[in-house]
């Protein structure tokens, strides 16, 4: 990732930022430039709040390359609390620990480094809940 890029998208890899449908006011994530729900132009910006749970999930043993610092490591559906779902790895729990249904919540973790003297991403991975709302 280009340093240009990397600043442009910074509110997206910190924040789970998304929009809401002007025509039929579903949620969506990630932004799009037509509503998956209504096909309709035009959306407003939101901030999801970061809480959901754990729809479906899967082990990562052979990870791509770029990613493979973490490994091995569980990949999650997340069905985030106002209705879309996204994917994302889970951190600070062990993979015996994940079940569907399992309440999280988003982190801002170490995604990767670009090289020995590259950049080191950032974005949002979830983790158990502390916190059951």
């Amino acid at each position: 990732m280009n340093v240009a890029r990397y600043w442009r998208t910074e509110r997206t890899r910190y924040n789970l930022v998304g929009e809401t449908c002007r025509v039929c006011g579903e949620p969506i994530f990630p932004p799009r430039d037509l509503c998956p729900h209504c096909t309709e132009a035009g959306q407003d910006l939101r901030t999801f709040g970061g809480k959901g749970e754990v729809y479906s999930f899967s082990h990562v043993n052979d990870a791509p390359a770029g990613y493979t610092e973490y490994q091995p490591y569980t990949v999650a559906l997340i069905k985030l609390e106002e209705g879309p779902l996204l994917t994302a790895q889970l951190t600070d729990v062990d993979e015996s620990e994940v079940r569907i249904g399992m309440p999280v919540e988003m982190v801002t973790r170490k995604l990767k480094e670009e090289g020995e003297n590259g950049m080191i991403v950032y974005g949002y991975k979830f983790r158990p809940a502390l916190q059951q709302a």
